[in-house]
């Protein structure tokens, strides 16, 4: 049982939830922490964070509590090994349209006999090898970290029952891109995109899988419904934009209202005679 998986039992089998970080901010991480998310998503296909600075949002992330979830660009060996070694509880890989791809995230992410992973033996990831035991600890990595897949093309789609049925390997829902995939830019809520989650989601629990996502607010009731594991609700540029966005219009409707003429002026301005 992998990390995530021991964690929605503990959270008694309720969808648990995250936030993304797409940029290096301890702080925004620290808020969420005590507003209660659940799981932090550490962004590096998109987003600028490096290694360095990933594997400082896990110790922060793992101190406070909370799931660590980092997102690579692709199954490079050099991407899942650096990002291995930061030591998260899930590493997930995006736009993944053939088994191959999974079989190859599994090589490199772990330890022998599983896999290949190249030994470190001094890594967070390991506890910096202390105390002592590395093969123990090596083989217990490959029970806990959870490897994520993540699906979001049609193409992926066409393949669903032979990825769902890779060994070892969850399945992360993309709906922006299953949906531009599909047709229909940024309508995550189309039909054609809700019928292909669901079969996602009906095709990982035929295999055992758990599954995720993230989405806006405007979906965050399809995906309840669904009873997937983790649902990653806000990031945080949404955040700043919507607060900072928020404030301006409040202060901006204040303003209008101070600055309007009020209706006894307009009505002794408009019953004045001139001398």
């Amino acid at each position: 049982m992998n990390r995530l998986q021991h964690a929605v039992r503990n959270n008694g089998g309720k969808t648990l939830l995250g936030a993304a970080v797409y940029f290096y901010d301890p702080i925004f991480l620290e808020i969420c922490s005590h507003l209660g998310y659940q799981a932090i998503w550490i962004e590096m296909e998109h987003g600028h964070i490096t290694f360095a600075e990933a594997a400082d949002l896990c110790r922060m992330a793992a101190g406070s509590g909370m799931l660590t979830m980092i997102r690579i660009p692709d199954v490079q060996r050099a991407n899942v090994l650096k990002a291995a070694e930061c030591g998260p509880d899930i590493l997930d890989v995006p736009m993944i349209e053939r088994p191959e791809q999974m079989h190859e995230l599994r090589k490199f992410a772990r330890f022998a006999p599983e896999g290949n992973r190249g030994i470190f033996s001094v890594s967070r990831a390991v506890n910096y090898g202390i105390p002592g035991g590395i093969v123990a600890k090596q083989q217990g990595l490959n029970a806990d970290l959870c490897l994520m897949a993540q699906i979001e093309t049609d193409k992926a789609l066409g393949r669903l029952d032979e990825l769902a049925a890779v060994p070892d390997v969850d399945l992360f829902i993309g709906p922006a891109d299953l949906a531009a995939s599909l047709g229909v830019p940024s309508q995550t809520g189309h039909p054609s995109v809700q019928a292909a989650a669901r079969d996602i989601v009906k095709a990982a629990r035929l295999h055992g899988k758990c599954v995720a996502t993230a989405c806006s607010a405007s979906d965050y009731g399809f995906w309840l419904d669904l009873q997937i594991d983790l649902l990653f609700c806000t990031n945080d540029i949404s955040c700043l934009k919507q607060a900072a966005g928020d404030c301006l219009s409040e202060a901006r409707s204040i303003l209008e209202r101070k600055s309007a003429p009020n209706s006894q002026t307009l009505a002794n301005t408009n019953g004045s005679v001139s001398p």
